[in-house]
């Protein structure tokens, strides 16, 4: 008996890349940035593959972002609320 997949935010690579954007940054730039932050080596690849919704990011990364850009963490998680940039 498995498990069923867990339910993602359809829309948190566009928010991530929102973010990303708003902020000025390039990938590389936002890498640097949530490793200071969250104590995790994020790379360039790992960026793109956020905001391409290819891999699920931690909890601490999510917050991360959400404080980077100032806004409430559930902005960026919640498919129904748009970003307030």
């Amino acid at each position: 008996m498995g498990q069923a997949p867990r339910n993602k935010p359809e829309r948190l690579g566009e928010k991530l890349l929102q973010i990303r954007k708003a902020l000025g940054l390039s990938q590389k730039e936002m890498a640097k940035r949530l490793s200071e932050r969250t104590g995790f080596t994020i790379t360039q690849t790992h960026i793109s593959n956020y905001e391409r919704n290819r891999v699920e990011l931690f909890l601490e990364t999510t917050l991360a972002y959400a404080r980077l850009a100032n806004v409430h963490m559930e902005q960026v998680a919640d498919d129904d609320l748009d970003l307030m940039l």
